[in-house]
């Protein structure tokens, strides 16, 4: 047995590793750091090579890759969407992902990425919540109390400043164990009976159901003028939530168009729909929020630059702490011509 070099160590964030990490920095201040990131890298958005996520679709639902790089560092996610999961005691969606140095090659971090997934979904939400939503918002309707109910709550009071958060999914069940999770947070949690009743003086709407089908969560007449709509469950072609009239009596915000016009809620839209990407807002090129009664909708499916930006904040986090493990994951012979050489020496 061969000890490996430092060269051959990669510093991996375990799942155990990266709760310890989110605990020791706190919850919403971890959801507050990643927002930063998050908007730092929209602020730098043309440096990123850009392009739609590789996805292989199946009926039961969808494994992506999600590759980007800002021509210094290189990082990538691989994530699952399996809707049906749930029912066989799996997650939804999965994930980990890398950051490698550009000049070499060589990662530089391997990372789980399904509880970081739902910490920068939440982190992007509440920041695009922040620039777009009516100013003085205190209360959002959760529609769909899933596994990303309680970080898109928590982020919105942490980010946004909410104080209330009115909860509704199909399942009841679904809605207790959010509204259980959430006790302790500051936040006014009130359970609702159907989608009409949490809506009801929301001024933010976020919709995240998990059903691969078009779906009508949000009918044309449940909307009022004013609101802000963060729609976030549907990400893949076939799969929305919003009725088009909606989509057509609201501004609409994305991430990277191509992406978002084949998996988002403007896949039911014609393909020229006006849209604004929301890095032009923060640069100041497009306008956001122009009046208290438009209503404003980001259409959200999640990009891979949001994921580089989660990965660049567990990368600096996770610097002089114990929460990694060093991975022996790179072979690094004696001499770089001589890879038999370290394979025949393993075995003495």
């Amino acid at each position: 047995m061969l000890t490996p070099s430092d060269k051959a160590l990669v510093p991996f964030v375990s799942v155990d590793h990266m709760m310890q990490l989110i605990h020791h920095i706190g919850i919403e201040e971890a959801l507050k750091g990643l927002a930063d990131y998050i908007e730092a890298d929209f602020r730098r958005w043309e440096l990123f090579d850009k392009s739609p996520r590789v996805a292989s679709h199946s009926p039961e639902g969808v494994i992506e890759l999600m590759p980007t790089s800002d021509g210094e560092v290189y990082g990538f996610k691989y994530v699952n969407g399996h809707p049906k999961n749930t029912a066989d005691g799996l997650q939804t969606v999965t994930a980990f992902g890398l950051l490698a140095d550009v000049a070499t090659g060589y990662p530089v971090l391997l990372s789980e990425m399904t509880m970081l997934t739902a910490m920068r979904t939440a982190a992007t939400s509440a920041l695009v919540a922040r620039t777009l939503a009516p100013k003085g918002a205190t209360t959002m309707a959760m529609i769909g109390n899933g596994a990303q109910s309680e970080f898109q709550s928590i982020a919105m009071k942490a980010i946004v400043g909410i104080d209330t958060v009115r909860l509704f999914d199909t399942d009841p069940k679904a809605t207790a164990k959010c509204a259980a999770n959430l006790a302790g947070s500051g936040l006014t949690v009130v359970s609702c009976a159907s989608a009409q009743e949490a809506i009801e003086g929301a001024h933010i709407l976020t919709t995240c159901t998990a059903d691969k089908q078009y779906a009508t969560i949000l009918t044309d007449n449940m909307v009022g003028a004013g609101v802000h709509i963060n729609a976030i469950g549907g990400d893949c072609p076939g799969k929305t939530e919003l009725a088009p009239a909606i989509l057509k009596r609201s501004d609409i915000f994305v991430e990277f168009p191509p992406q978002t016009r084949v998996e988002g809620e403007i896949q039911q839209l014609d393909a020229d729909h006006p849209v604004t990407e929301f890095w032009e807002v923060l640069s100041g090129a497009k306008p956001g929020r122009t009046s208290q009664s438009q209503i404003t909708l980001f259409d959200s499916v999640g990009f891979a630059t949001e994921d580089f930006s989660a990965l660049r904040y567990v990368r600096d986090r996770i610097e002089g702490t114990a929460y990694f493990h060093p991975l022996d994951l790179l072979a690094d012979p004696d001499d770089p011509r001589d890879l038999f050489g370290m394979l025949q020496r393993s075995n003495g």
